[in-house]
């Protein structure tokens, strides 16, 4: 298929639209912005320039992508927003490029935003992450592959967010939330692992039952966070999976909930 653009769309010569992308009414499309193949970006969008759209995404109405940063200290420095394969934006979410801290906003493959959600300057989200309506992300926040984070949350600037967690909708997130639990409550707390999502992406039973025992260490025994890590490199120094979980919990900032 050849690529579309509406009469009434905007796209500025040094934009780089590759095959089978098509364009709706009234969509704004800035200098050096890239659209790979196969992305349909609906009527009313508005892409920033210096973002990079990959292949098959879909982005809906009302849309505005790669805008500048809102953070005060933005000087209009030259950074981007970059979007991987397949992502999803749905109505009327907000995407901010990044400033001379990282340079740019990533968005791994295989994303979908749901409508009203906002992602501020030098957040890193990973791949196959879903973020439900109207969750707000603060700047430099990270999250891992396979997160789910439910409607309406607000998550704190620099929060770190592990591989495969589940938050529930409508809670604060101002600590950093390891890998493969659920979090839930006010004020934010851990609530199991994810079971239903890690059998979904075929973790084994025995793996399961590892990861239950390290937070088991964690958040149900009595020891304190640096015996809890002792106990862990002791009991699992050859798991993956712990592995993963001492490396998040080594490199948070803001501590865990």
């Amino acid at each position: 298929m050849t690529t579309f653009i509406h009469p009434t769309a905007l796209v500025s010569p040094t934009a780089k639209i590759d095959s089978n992308v098509k364009i709706g009414p009234f969509c704004v499309v800035e200098d050096n912005v890239v659209i790979k193949s196969g992305t349909v970006i609906n009527s009313f969008v508005h892409i920033a320039s210096d973002t990079f759209v990959g292949k098959d995404c879909q982005i809906f109405q009302g849309s505005v992508i790669g805008e500048i940063p809102q953070d005060l200290k933005y000087d209009g420095e030259k950074t981007k927003l970059i979007i991987g394969d397949r992502v999803t934006v749905r109505e009327y979410c907000t995407i901010n490029k990044g400033t001379n801290a990282n340079g740019e906003t990533l968005i791994g493959n295989d994303v979908l935003l749901m409508a009203y959600v906002h992602i501020a300057h030098d957040c890193i989200i990973g791949n196959n992450v879903i973020l439900a309506n109207g969750v707000q992300l603060g700047g430099h926040v990270e999250i891992g592959d396979w997160v789910t984070v439910g409607g309406m949350t607000p998550i704190h600037q620099f929060t770190k967010i592990g591989c495969h967690a589940f938050i529930g909708g409508g809670y604060r997130i101002v600590q950093d939330i390891p890998p493969y639990i659920l979090a839930m409550g006010e004020p934010l707390k851990y609530a199991g692992i994810n079971s239903v999502g890690l059998r979904r992406r075929k973790f084994p039973p025995e793996v399961r039952d590892i990861i239950k025992k390290i937070y088991k260490i964690i958040f149900k025994s009595k020891t304190n966070l640096s015996e809890s890590i002792k106990l862990i490199k002791r009991d699992y120094c050859d798991n993956k999976e712990a592995s993963i979980i001492l490396d998040f919990i080594k490199n948070s900032n803001r501590g865990l909930i």
